[in-house]
């Protein structure tokens, strides 16, 4: 892949919502290839579409598995939503 076929954003490996779908969080590739996870919010009265509330998203793993792992950690309500 030569650096102009190279991603540039990060794409989404999972995303996870809460009932309601007013949280979510989202587990990621960067394009330098490591991992991350961010929790984000919407409310719906507004336009302004998901916005990180965790600002768990600088944040840098060498897996997605370890991101998932960490994100289980710091996001209370995450664990009940995978079960």
């Amino acid at each position: 892949m030569t650096a102009r076929q190279m991603p540039r954003k990060n794409i989404v490996i999972r995303s996870v919502n809460l009932e309601g779908e007013r949280l979510c969080v989202d587990t990621f590739q960067r394009p330098d290839g490591t991992y991350g996870f961010d929790e984000f919010r919407r409310d719906p009265e507004d336009n302004r579409g998901w916005y990180s509330v965790g600002h768990y998203g600088d944040q840098v793993f060498e897996s997605s598995e370890a991101a998932l792992d960490k994100a289980l950690e710091s996001v209370s309500w995450l664990a009940a939503a995978l079960d």
